[in-house]
């Protein structure tokens, strides 16, 4: 007779749940669940439901999981026929009942994790989810962490949390972080083609996390740990903050210089190798570029570094409103017209081009900077119908060629592909084009560039 021991016996159960989880994903029998339902979570749903998968998703706001539910999409990579399809075949559903994550073998969280008043990461959402998730977990679960935060999160946050209860990581469930890449109004790279990192805390971990999204994802990237792929997010994001500030930097210097930004990025541009074509802007906008920084600062303080490359690029990013508001008042100083009273119209609100998304948009940091320098201002967004200020709620007006005229200046703060450029030409007396949307087009108005005298575009 074979006598077992109890360590032994624990570890061959943890294998029997491992590869029965296994086998669930890999037949597509297990079903997926994802904790919050906005512009990461409902993309990630929808693809595991059409990839074959019965998901559940979970949000705290009832407005959207009646959405869902009913078919309807609200985020505009998702396409209602997708979400409707997949509710009409009983592949996803939605709820506000968190009590239900008992029911799911996988679970996905896509919660916010913005930045606190002071700079510092707010990890509340993600602390309420495991709060939840805690209370429901069952032995051969696996949870997997997508919202970008900083290194360590998973392991210092998650596991203790999940463990809380006496169960093991690698064992009685399966923890990992897999940073997401949703890219709002990309059509080319979407959640399914665009290669997936995933680190998991145990072997166990990251076999399963992998298996579970190389059957939805045509890419899966293992790195050694959670500490690695959360990095890894933070790493791409801020290489675009860093060389955004440099560029924004750089049209500030051509406009000391007098010479044209968009002319130097283009010459630039043409080096085959050692260059990677960046462009000046507004300002940082969306959720993902602006913050993602500060969460590798805001480690790296903890540990007595200061990520001084990293800061400088932020204020640099983070003045670029008020360079755009110095160069409005400067083109309404050259045609006799102060800032105060002046009527400005900024054209887009989203914080990038054919998105309806104004999170950390930087046109409503110009938009209130010019309003407290008295100026009258308006604006029209095609995909965003109003917006919520501090004391009041602005509504989007109708593209007319009288509210073009009525302007005292246009500003192309975000540049839609929906918008009349050519009416804008026609019928603005002033317009100041930090996008660089209108060279090379004709029309009657004075264009200032975001940097440079200005231009008569004929």
């Amino acid at each position: 007779m074979v006598i077992h021991s109890q360590g032994e016996i624990e570890r061959d159960l943890s294998v029997i749940q491992k590869d029965a989880l296994l086998h669930k994903i890999e037949s597509k029998n297990a079903k997926v669940g994802v904790l919050g339902l906005g512009y990461v979570g409902l993309p990630v749903i929808t693809a595991f439901a059409e990839a074959g998968f019965t998901t559940l998703g979970f949000d705290v706001l009832e407005s959207v999981v009646d959405l869902v539910r009913s078919g309807k999409s609200h985020v505009g990579d998702v396409m209602p026929e997708a979400v409707s399809s997949m509710v009409e075949v009983g592949r996803l559903d939605a709820t506000t009942d968190f009590g239900r994550l008992s029911e799911v073998d996988a679970i996905i969280i896509c919660v916010p994790t913005p930045l606190g008043k002071t700079g510092d990461p707010d990890v509340s959402y993600i602390m309420r989810a495991l709060e939840a998730i805690r209370k429901n977990l069952r032995p051969g679960q696996l949870i997997v962490l997508e919202s970008t935060t900083y290194p360590g999160t998973t392991r210092e946050l998650l596991q203790p949390e999940l463990e809380g209860d006496g169960l093991i990581v690698g064992e009685d469930f399966f923890l990992a972080f897999s940073p997401e890449r949703v890219d709002p109004g990309n059509t080319t790279w979407t959640f399914t083609n665009t290669a997936k990192v995933v680190g998991g805390l145990t072997e166990a971990c990251r076999q399963l996390s992998t298996a579970l999204y190389g059957s939805v994802i045509d890419e899966v990237v293992t790195v050694s740990s959670p500490e690695a792929a959360e990095l890894t997010k933070l790493l791409e994001n801020t290489f675009r903050a860093v060389n955004i500030g440099l560029v924004n930097e750089m049209a500030m210097i051509t406009d000391r210089l007098g010479i044209d930004i968009w002319e130097v990025v283009n010459a630039a541009a043409t080096k085959p190798y050692g260059f990677m074509r960046f462009t000046p802007g507004p300002g940082l906008g969306g959720h993902c570029i602006p913050i993602d920084p500060h969460y590798l600062a805001w480690k790296m303080r903890t540990l007595q570094y200061r990520t001084r490359f990293i800061e400088l690029a932020s204020e640099v990013n983070a003045e670029m409103p008020r360079y755009l508001v110095s160069r409005i008042a400067q083109a309404l100083n050259e045609h006799d017209k102060p800032v105060k009273g002046s009527r400005v119209l900024l054209l887009g609100v989203a914080y990038k081009a054919n998105v309806g998304d104004i999170r950390e948009s930087p046109a409503l940091d110009i938009l209130e900077l010019l309003r407290s320098d008295g100026a009258i201002v308006s604006y029209h967004d095609p995909f965003v119908p109003s917006i919520n200020l501090d004391s009041s709620t602005l509504q989007s007006e109708p593209f007319t060629k009288d509210l073009l005229r009525n302007s005292d200046i246009v500003v192309i703060t975000t540049d839609h592909k929906k918008i009349g450029y050519d009416l804008v030409l026609e019928h603005a007396p002033i317009v100041l084009d930090p996008r660089d949307g209108l060279r090379g087009k004709r029309g009657r108005a004075l264009v200032y560039p975001i940097a440079g005298p200005p231009r008569v575009p004929n």
